[in-house]
């Protein structure tokens, strides 16, 4: 099998895979088109009308992903019309709620079409991966205070971790805060005697987390944690 992917980050290839350039490239391409992307407002209805045009007549498509990146009035014409040679779909911007109320949606009954009840990732393997992923998620939040893949907390991560790690007289301390005007300026007081060698600050709605690395010249960690519990937050804690 030739595979061939699209990503907007700037990711090395796998495998035997080869990077294309562009969506479009790469619809261009395929005989098999899946999709692997997160619901985000950039993925909203990736795949219209426009983009299956680009495909090949006669290629397939399947989406295990997120049910809001397809059109799907647009695909099930395009099946419909012969264009599209068979979709699979696991996941739809209403999802299947019970085995008791029934499921409508657009593509039942459309020619060469599967539809499964969002369980693409109920396979010994990806729940395997799954357990992997969460747990090490959650290692990380716990030891270098990343929140990278959090839905209900702001994204944030800091490349220098292992550096820092290593250095006695480097903290880095890890604040969950109201996202509300002049935190900042009081965290930046507590630690006016201390050098920030890093620091990311991110919010999402009411919430916000700053995340940084400073340089204690006193090496007194009590002290400084002493300061730090001065602090009016949700959660502050010092990582190490």
């Amino acid at each position: 099998m030739r595979v061939i992917f699209y990503d907007i980050v700037n990711v090395l290839p796998l495998g035997n895979s080869t990077r294309m350039n562009s969506l479009g490239d790469l619809l261009a391409l395929s005989d098999f088109v899946t999709l692997h992307v997160p619901a985000t407002e950039q993925t909203r209805n990736m795949i219209t009308a426009k983009e299956i045009q680009l495909m090949k007549k006669g290629s397939y498509l399947l989406n295990a992903s997120r049910g809001s990146v397809m059109d799907l009035n647009a695909v099930a014409q395009a099946l419909k019309s012969g264009y599209l040679a068979g979709v699979y779909a696991d996941v739809y911007p209403v999802e299947p709620e019970s085995n008791t109320k029934d499921f409508v949606n657009v593509l039942q009954n459309c020619p060469n079409t599967i539809l499964t009840p969002h369980i693409g990732g109920s396979t010994e393997e990806a729940q395997r991966a799954i357990a992997e992923e969460v747990s090490n998620k959650i290692i990380q939040y716990l030891t270098l205070g990343s929140t990278m893949g959090s839905t209900n907390l702001p994204n944030v991560q800091l490349e220098r971790s292992d550096f820092s790690y290593t250095l006695q007289n480097h903290h880095r301390i890890i604040t969950i805060h109201l996202n509300k005007p002049k935190f900042m300026k009081v965290l930046n007081a507590i630690l006016e005697d201390y050098n920030i060698t890093d620091e990311i600050l991110s919010t999402k709605g009411p919430i916000g987390i700053c995340l940084l690395d400073v340089e204690d010249p006193s090496h007194n960690i009590e002290e400084f944690k002493k300061k730090l519990l001065s602090l009016v937050s949700i959660k502050t804690r010092v990582l190490f």
